[in-house]
């Protein structure tokens, strides 16, 4: 039987759009393989915003097979579930840190691309790293013992608080994380030098900024140090004795983003010796910090257990990025926050 070319061209036309003649096979795979929960809702908004992604929420019992044809992931993956998705293009992990999964060598070397949270996580961090100092500034520290202990002490037993206007914040990473930290330490009236390996634009929460191989020539400004910088070969035990040594007596450091960009015992000497006033810490070095550890115990510090990250805030700026970037994955356009393997964020 023979067909008007009319007839043709429009079957040709109508029945693709209807789903015929397409091979399911060649959908995109995503598998969500992160612990952060998400509603009906919320997955229903997933679905409908990438309509031609086979998006798939595998329970313990099935991640496995369901990894074996992915050709995406949302969330982490170990090295044996890396290694058995075969297909795999793109690896949304759930952090802005990196370096866990690049640690991993097939990871690393492959050409599997993998986007991050970077500049999602800085809000609620830059608002930690405040709490820690403003804790340690106010001397919340010493009246949280105090309420413990039932006493009230006079202002000569807890020494002057301080006020932040007019002191020096030194940034060690300006990224998502510091550019927020620089904002507030603006809108409380501090000078502000960020340290960064990349140049930064003009920005007016800034005084100046400078390379990390300056690094040394701003510590003795600094009445506070913020460590809000990657773990990457270059951080990596970037604050030893010698850092220490060169800033100012008094000064308050407040770490947030890695514990191993800083020597934890080269800290407690310097808070030992009074160099270093107090300390905020929401990371260090081993996690969780143990039993015995001098940092519990010298000098006056603040340790939180690397909650800096979770806040109320984050699922919905989380979400955004998972819809953003399915979509963008599902019609082949650039993926946002592509972590740069070599550098290592």
């Amino acid at each position: 039987m023979k067909f008007p070319l009319r007839f043709i061209l429009l079957a040709c036309a109508v029945l693709p759009a209807l789903g015929f003649g397409q091979s399911s096979s060649a959908q995109k795979k995503v598998v969500f393989t992160s612990t952060m929960r998400l509603g009906e809702n919320e997955i229903r908004e997933l679905r409908q915003a990438a309509p031609t992604l086979n998006i798939v929420f595998p329970s313990k019992e099935t991640l496995e097979r369901e990894l074996a044809d992915a050709d995406a992931v949302v969330g982490g993956l170990t090295r044996e579930q890396f290694v058995s998705a075969k297909k795999l293009k793109w690896m949304q992990i759930t952090s802005a840190g990196a370096e866990n999964y690049l640690a991993i060598p097939e990871i690393r070397s492959s050409a599997v691309t993998m986007t991050n949270m970077k500049i999602v996580q800085g809000v609620e961090i830059a608002d930690h790293a405040f709490a820690l100092l403003l804790g340690l500034t106010r001397r919340i520290d010493v009246a949280v013992k105090d309420r413990e202990r039932e006493t009230w002490q006079s202002l000569a037993d807890y020494g002057p608080p301080l006020e932040l206007q007019g002191k020096t914040a030194v940034i060690f990473g300006v990224g998502g994380i510091g550019t927020q930290i620089a904002v507030r330490a603006k809108a409380f009236g501090m000078t502000v030098i960020g340290v960064d390996p990349k140049d930064i634009p003009y920005s007016p929460y800034l005084d100046r900024s400078v390379w990390p191989d300056r690094l040394d020539s701003v510590l003795p400004e600094a009445d506070v140090v913020f460590i809000s910088a990657p773990h990457t070969a270059e951080t990596d035990r970037k604050f030893k004795a010698a850092q220490f040594a060169k800033m100012k007596k008094g000064v308050l450091f407040i770490a947030v983003s890695r514990g191993k960009i800083y020597d934890n015992l080269a800290l407690v000497d310097a808070l030992k010796s009074g160099r270093v006033a107090a300390a905020g810490l929401d990371v260090v070095d081993t996690e969780p910090l143990p039993k015995g550890h001098p940092l519990w115990t010298t000098g006056r510090v603040i340790i939180t257990p690397h909650i800096a990250g979770r806040s109320d805030g984050e699922g919905p700026r989380y979400f955004e990025i998972y819809k953003d970037n399915l979509v963008r994955f599902s019609k082949g356009e650039p993926l946002r926050h592509v972590v740069d393997k070599e550098k290592g964020y």
